[in-house]
């Protein structure tokens, strides 16, 4: 009889650290543009030549690849902005010193109120005036009132 005993190694997954560390930093299974046009390219390579596909299944097959594109830029896009604004709120409170094109280059500094977006670009408001983030030449956290 205990020759017909069933290892448990062979009937239950083996959670072993590494093995679960290695299937948590694996692939993700998210259905991303490139699977998709894969799959649509396996589709139409296999179709059944009495039944092709479509022209308005294959038209709105395309305009879903076209969503998952636009969707895809889109996180992309969305990620950069908070990366963005997350690193220009940090100035927020800080000293910063700017060159103004305002005829004569001349220096200013000021304390950094808010942060204001125009045009897709990042602008930062010292008093009343708004300074690309291009235009800072220093920062500095703000001097102690002696």
């Amino acid at each position: 009889m205990s020759d017909s005993i069933i290892s448990t190694k062979n009937v239950w997954p083996y959670y072993d650290k590494s093995n679960v560390q290695r299937a948590a930093t694996g692939k993700n299974n998210e259905l991303g543009k490139d699977q998709f046009l894969k799959i649509l390219m396996t589709q139409m390579q296999n179709q059944d030549p009495t039944q092709p596909l479509q022209d308005k299944e294959f038209i709105a097959q395309m305009a879903q690849f076209t969503s998952v594109e636009q969707l895809t830029n889109m996180n992309s896009e969305m990620k950069l902005l908070r990366q963005s604004l997350g690193f220009a709120s940090g100035l927020i409170g800080k000293n910063v010193t700017w060159s103004s094109d305002t005829g004569n280059t001349t220096i200013q500094s000021g304390i950094v109120d808010s942060i204001v977006m125009k045009n897709g670009e990042q602008l930062v408001k010292i008093g009343g005036e708004e300074v690309p983030l291009s235009k800072i030449s220093e920062i500095s956290n703000p001097e102690a009132s002696q």
